[in-house]
């Protein structure tokens, strides 16, 4: 007869607001205010050793974090939102490649600024093409990035105070050389601040004291400080479209099955490209183009978008992307990127 002891554990992690410390700092998130002066390679090894000490005190049997992740780097000067995930979370660090970053940088410039200097700025906002500096870690070659906002806050004397939405991946230095090019007289980026990652923003920052001081409190015994600086991972998840799978479903996740029809409960309407849209609607009457199939945008839509799958509970399960009907009675419907169980 076998031992209920021996079988398998659940894979899947209690709810996020009924985890234990060391889960919570083995699956979590910090916004951190990232300081200037250090690398922010140099800072995810600080939390990570300061995260470790606690661990190994709370609980000594399990594992340490094996790592942390941060959202994008930091040059050593520059400051500001830094959200670094824990553990097992590590797994989703592509999440934050999704959304947009902001910042707040000081153009240097090289002479007076022309009379038309808000409209040169203005140029700047929308689609533009930009080529990765020299000591960039990536191809230098020439790329397209969108800046969705580019305001111009105040301007005094050769100095202009900018604050910049755009896509991840936009090098701000290029882009404030550029401006300067634009302007006739030449221009460089001094402090940059970054003050949004989504979903995170400067409005709940923690430094790496609040950090270093939560773990002090709770490695005697008082958690409360911790639960508001170390967050559940799944709220770096919280700007993508959601699926929601049942609990049997996201067990067969953890072992690398797809999510099925049969295990979805809901699904966001962002999630569903139009493709999939446009095969669950045609039928057999609908028309056809040349080649016998019903028409689509399969050809023109763009990838379906990354999104994060929960249980009913709001545990995270899986990164993918639908690529089947939601209502359908079989089938996948969520194609795996990255399993986080």
């Amino acid at each position: 007869m076998t031992d209920p002891s021996d079988a398998d554990p659940d894979p899947l992690r209690a709810p996020p607001g009924e985890r234990s410390v060391p889960e919570l700092l083995r699956f979590g998130v910090v916004n951190l205010d990232k300081p200037a002066g250090p690398s922010s390679h140099q800072v995810s090894a600080w939390v990570r050793d300061a995260i470790d000490e606690t661990l190994a005190t709370l609980d000594p049997e399990g594992p340490p974090t094996r790592g942390v992740a941060h959202s994008g780097t930091l040059d050593p000067k520059v400051t500001g939102c830094l959200p670094t995930l824990t553990g097992d979370a590590t797994r989703m660090a592509q999440v934050f490649l999704e959304g947009a970053k902001e910042y707040v940088a000081v153009l240097e410039l090289h002479g007076s600024p022309p009379s038309d200097f808000r409209e040169v700025v203005a140029e700047f906002e929308g689609e533009i093409y930009q080529k990765p500096p020299r000591k960039s870690a990536v191809s230098r070659r020439l790329r397209t990035r969108t800046v969705h906002e580019l305001d111009l806050l105040e301007v005094a004397d050769r100095r202009a105070l900018l604050r910049i939405r755009c896509e991840s991946g936009t090098y701000v230095r290029k882009l404030c050389h550029d401006i300067g090019l634009a302007t006739g007289g030449g221009a460089h980026m001094g402090h940059l601040r970054r003050s949004a990652t989504d979903p995170f923003d400067d409005r709940d920052l923690r430094t790496l004291q609040d950090l270093v001081d939560a773990l002090a409190w709770a490695g005697g015994g008082d958690d409360a400080l911790l639960r508001e600086v170390v967050r559940p991972a799944e709220d770096a998840l919280a700007h993508l479209p959601a699926v929601t799978v049942a609990r049997s479903a996201a067990r067969s996740v953890a072992t690398g099955a797809p999510v099925y029809a049969p295990g979805v409960i809901d699904v966001d309407d962002a999630a569903i490209p139009a493709a999939v849209r446009d095969d669950a609607s045609n039928d057999s009457d609908a028309p056809t183009d040349t080649d016998g199939d019903a028409p689509t945008d399969r050809d023109t839509d763009p990838d379906p978008p990354l999104a994060a799958c929960f249980t009913p509970d709001g545990t995270a399960v899986c990164l993918g992307r639908v690529v089947g009907d939601p209502d359908a009675e079989n089938g996948t419907v969520v194609a795996l990127e990255r399993v986080l169980l």
